[in-house]
Order: C-alpha cells, then sequence, then structure tokens
C-alpha cells in the first residue's frame, strides 16, 4: 500500500440524541441539511478540497443510510485504488468484540488499517459538524510548529464555553492547559474536536490508554491530558468562519435558516470550495402561477402551487395551493395540502401534511418522518 504523509479518520457513529425524532432511523452524520446535503458531505468535501485522499469512515448507530449515501466515496472523488473511503463499523476478534467505547477506542481498533498506509500523520474529524476549512492548512501550521498535536479552535462565548473542550495556550498558540467540558471555563477557546496527531505518538497512547480499564477511552476526557502531562508539544489551529454544532433541534433549523441570510459566512454558492453530494438527478423546480416564494431555497423535483417564505424545501416536496409554510425546513418527498400553515417547523421526510392542519408557536416544531398529520 503506498505511503500516505496524512489520512483522515471520520468519527460518523453518532446516535444523535438530542436531534430525537430526525434520528429515530439514521445515524446524525446522515440526518439532511440545506436543501440537497446531508450533515457529514461538509467533512467529507472539506478532505476532498484538503487534497486528503484517504478518508476511514468509522460507522454504528443505524449506519445503512449512511453507508448506502457515501457508497463508494465517488460522489466526493473519494473513489482511488490508493485510498478512497473505507466503512469502518465495529468489528468482533478472537479476544471479543465491542460497541465503540469513545473516540479514541474508536481510533484504537482500526489501528491495523491505518498501519497500512503508514502515515506520518492523521486527521481525527466528526461527522456532524458544519463548516469549511482547509486541512492542509493546518497540516503545514503542524508540520511548522513540529507539533505532536494541533487542535482546531475558535472563540466561543463564555456562557457556551462549558459544552467543550477549554484550551490556555502561550505564545505561537502553544497548548499548556486543557480541560474537557469545564463547570467553570477559565478561557472561551474552544476545541472543535478536529485534531492533527503524529501516528507514531497517537498509536502509542491509544495502545496505553485501551490498557486502563478505568479509562474512558476518549480523546478529550483522556488522551489529550495524558500527552499534555507527559510534555508532547500541542498548539492550537485558530479557525475564523462559520461552524456550527448541529446536534440539537434549535440549532439544526438555525444552521438552515442561516443559508437564508444573503451575508452568511457559510455560502453554499461560493466557487473554488464546493460541497459535493451523493444522490440521483431530480428534473427542474416547478412554480405554479399562484405561488409566492420570498427568501427561500427551493431544489430540484419541487413543486410550489402555495406561499414560502424563508423555508428551505428539499428535493421532491409539493406545496399545494392555499398552503402557507414560514421559517420552515422541509425534508426530502413531504406532501403539503391545501390550507396548512406551518411557522418555525421542521418536517421529517416522507411525510404527509393533510388539509386544515395549522401547526406554530414561538418554539421549533418537529414532525416525525413516515407520518401522516391531520
Amino acid at each position: 500500500m503506498r505511503k500516505k504523509e496524512m489520512i483522515a479518520m471520520l468519527l460518523a457513529g453518532g446516535q444523535g440524541s438530542r436531534l430525537v425524532p430526525l434520528t429515530s432511523d439514521v445515524a446524525k452524520p446522515a440526518v439532511d441539511f440545506g436543501g440537497k446535503y446531508k450533515i457529514i458531505d461538509f467533512p467529507l468535501s472539506n478532505c476532498t478540497n484538503s487534497g486528503i485522499d484517504t478518508v476511514g469512515i468509522l460507522t454504528q448507530y443505524r449506519p445503512f443510510l449512511l453507508n448506502t449515501h457515501i457508497g463508494t466515496g465517488s460522489a466526493w472523488d473519494l473513489n482511488s485504488m490508493h485510498g478512497g473511503t473505507a466503512i469502518l463499523p465495529p468489528y468482533t476478534t478472537q479476544e471479543g468484540g465491542a460497541w465503540y467505547k469513545g473516540t479514541a477506542n474508536a481510533i484504537y481498533q482500526n489501528i491495523q488499517y491505518i498501519d497500512r498506509y503508514d502515515p506520518d500523520h492523521v486527521l481525527i474529524l466528526s461527522g456532524d459538524h458544519i463548516y469549511k476549512m482547509d486541512y492542509n492548512k493546518m497540516l503545514r501550521e503542524h508540520k511548522r510548529q513540529e507539533a505532536d498535536v494541533t487542535i482546531a479552535a475558535l472563540t466561543v462565548t463564555l456562557e457556551e464555553a462549558s459544552r467543550f473542550g477549554i484550551m490556555n495556550v502561550k505564545d505561537e498558540n502553544l497548548i499548556y492547559e486543557f480541560e474537557e467540558k469545564p463547570k467553570k471555563p477559565k478561557s472561551n477557546l474552544a476545541s472543535m474536536g478536529i485534531y492533527i496527531f503524529k501516528w507514531s505518538e497517537l498509536k502509542k497512547y491509544l495502545i496505553e490508554d485501551e490498557k486502563n480499564k478505568e479509562s474512558e477511552n476518549d480523546f478529550g476526557m483522556n488522551i489529550l491530558p495524558k500527552m499534555l502531562d507527559n510534555g508532547l508539544k500541542m498548539v492550537t489551529h485558530p479557525f475564523k468562519g462559520y461552524w456550527k454544532d448541529v446536534g440539537t433541534i434549535n440549532s439544526l433549523w438555525e444552521a438552515n435558516m442561516d443559508l437564508l441570510d444573503e451575508n452568511n459566512d457559510l455560502n453554499l454558492h461560493k466557487d473554488g470550495w464546493k460541497i459535493y453530494t451523493s444522490g440521483e438527478p431530480k428534473g427542474a423546480a416547478y412554480f405554479g402561477e399562484n405561488a409566492s416564494v420570498e427568501n427561500s431555497m427551493v431544489v430540484d423535483g419541487c413543486e410550489v402551487y402555495g406561499s414560502i417564505k424563508n423555508t428551505i424545501l428539499f428535493p421532491e416536496v409539493i406545496i399545494e395551493e392555499g398552503a402557507i409554510i414560514k421559517n420552515s425546513v422541509i425534508f426530502p418527498n413531504v406532501k403539503i395540502k391545501k390550507g396548512v400553515i406551518l411557522d418555525r417547523v421542521i418536517v421529517g421526510e416522507n411525510t404527509n401534511i393533510l388539509s386544515g392542519t395549522h401547526i406554530g408557536n414561538n418554539t421549533i416544531k418537529v414532525i416525525p418522518q413516515n407520518k401522516t398529520i391531520k
């Protein structure tokens, strides 16, 4: 197997309990986003655009739709004979087997896969964040600093800081303290869960961590603090741009609505950093003569006869005449009948909403997939 300077390992097994009911049948990275994408399209596209041609995708919870979406990786030009994508679920060995116990354990279980490529560096990614990032730029800084670990970081509010791994740094972005989700954070510089490790160092720590029966087998809780305590050089890679953890219903809705802001920092129409996705081509969108469309995103295969405002429609959505949809996200193959009024609603895939249904108030409502709503 051809040696690689760096390969990526993409953690995509999230159950997404805070996104229920949208994740009742799919893993969080396979949730729809932005009209025609899935959440995992963003890190995969970042890899392609960064020149990373080998990506191991670690799946676990309800992987079928995610695996089908990824396929051979050809949509992201990740089907090279010398790399490409590989789906890496948990597996059983002669010593037994188990689900991935934590982020570090997930990588530990795939040491053999990584060793096939004998990489100098390994990039660890999460499959449930919305952002654009040049990982190659991060790698160049990692090498310039001669770091053992580089962590992508962004500034958050102090109120949010307790939800993240928080870092304190010296000159040259050198990390001297790392706290995982501290109750009283000392700073607001947060880890994005994007790491570059020297593989020779990471491999040793993964093996050692697996032997520790008291470990939670987690990067933030165990691996990173241990490396720091042992004097390894850890630096941050500051990120400035749009980034969103869409792990809750509210954050998923907000991220979709952000796309409708003409000044949004995540411009999906901008050339030079395309977000790729898979799927069959659909027919052109159609608008009836009485349709009203204001500040909305409508993709292929939709039919709009009613009124939509500040709304995102996924493929093959039908809005009948007399229906009024505002501030909403409508997933694929939804049928909305005459007289329906929706405001601040996320509608799951393959759902029919019958005439006379009115849903909407000051909180975000979710209609599950595969339902008929009266």
